[in-house]
């Protein structure tokens, strides 16, 4: 029998609260391996044991799980390294779930060193919320001679830390979805994900729909100086409710009939209906501050709010509410909001189109 080994690179929420955890909850992995730069953090796990916790926000309470076993290196270290570049050697599955793509360029000369000369198949999922992080990661990794695929992911998983805290706390939903393993023969140690052959249906709606409405909700809370996502009222609820089912939701719909149930109205109500009540969950602790950040990137041409008014108005649709929340957005900016938008205007008028929306 293959022995499994799995390695991850960062040691935040998401690396920490799914895919670490899952792939010991799976029972599938001889091996957990994790890389993380930042000594306290190295420090406090290999003095737990190699133990660490994970709390679980459900519907109804908070569930503390431990994961036990792992392994964990600093790659800024040179014994440290030389394990990783090991482990790399025998992993199967691999993730990178660092805090941007940006970050590729520290980690790819030992994920290189890792995979040049590996013999064992392996997966390299890449959990930067970026369409492309398969991708850079493979460039900025360069030829490998052997036989590994990198993947790119949709992770709709909201996570943090409890304020106050460096424990991980993440919601129960592990309904990941990954790009199609195209490996001969290769089987998964971690069973949850689904593979789609196409993502970028699937990234679009997480984008467009999924972060465009919880920023939404996220910056009128922040007008009506609400603290946490959870003390949001019925009628801001709703209001998200007819962003997704009238606005988003027929926008995408358009776009990508066809493609999967998702995108069809019985499917997407589905999918809003199940985010909704996620996003205000008590249990787990979403600050209206962490939600309302960097309004810069999130006024962006194609990012949750602009984007998702633009693609509302190509398929005919007046995204009224979408403009309630970037008007919200607009007001924490220190820079005139056309400054962010330096993309051509196409079709031509569309900006003023969403000025005028915006309101400003």
């Amino acid at each position: 029998m293959q022995r499994r080994v799995f390695v991850g690179f960062g040691f935040g929420a998401i690396q920490g609260g799914l895919f670490l955890y899952e792939a010991h909850r799976s029972g599938n992995f001889q091996r957990l391996v994790v890389a993380e730069v930042v000594p306290e953090v190295v420090a406090r796990v290999r003095g737990n044991g190699g133990k660490y916790k994970v709390n679980v926000a459900t519907a109804t309470g908070l569930e503390v799980h431990e994961v036990t076993g792992v392994e964990i290196f600093n790659p800024n270290v040179l014994a440290d390294r030389a394990e990783l570049v090991r482990a790399i050697r025998e992993a199967c599955e691999i993730c990178t779930a660092l805090p941007s793509v940006d970050f590729f360029g520290s980690v790819a000369p030992v994920l290189a060193d890792g995979l040049r000369g590996k013999e064992v198949p392996a997966v390299v999922y890449t959990a930067e919320n970026n369409n492309h992080a398969a991708e850079f990661l493979e460039k900025a990794v360069g030829p490998v001679a052997a036989p590994v695929q990198f993947l790119n992911t949709v992770i709709g998983k909201m996570s943090g830390v409890i304020p106050g805290s460096r424990e991980l706390l993440v919601e129960e939903f592990n309904r990941i979805l990954i790009t199609k393993i195209t490996l001969p023969g290769f089987k998964r140690g971690i069973e949850v994900f689904s593979e789609k052959p196409d993502l970028l249906p699937f990234e679009e709606a997480k984008l467009y729909g999924h972060n465009a409405v919880h920023a939404l909700l996220g910056y009128l809370a922040n007008e009506k100086g609400l603290e946490f996502m959870s003390d949001i009222d019925g009628e801001l609820l709703e209001l998200g409710r007819q962003a997704f089912l009238q606005e988003s939701g027929p926008a995408l719909i358009a776009r990508h009939a066809g493609v999967d149930p998702l995108f069809t109205p019985a499917g997407y109500r589905a999918y809003a209906e199940d985010l909704l009540p996620r996003m205000v969950n008590p249990w787990l602790k979403d600050a209206v501050a962490r939600i309302i950040r960097d309004p810069q990137r999130k006024l962006a041409w194609n990012d949750r709010l602009i984007g998702t008014m633009r693609l509302a108005l190509d398929a005919g649709i007046q995204p009224v509410r979408f403009a309630r929340g970037a008007a919200a957005a607009v007001k924490l900016l220190t820079v005139p909001c056309e400054s962010l938008w330096p993309e051509p205007d196409q079709p031509a008028g569309r900006k003023a189109a969403l000025r005028q929306l915006i309101g400003g």
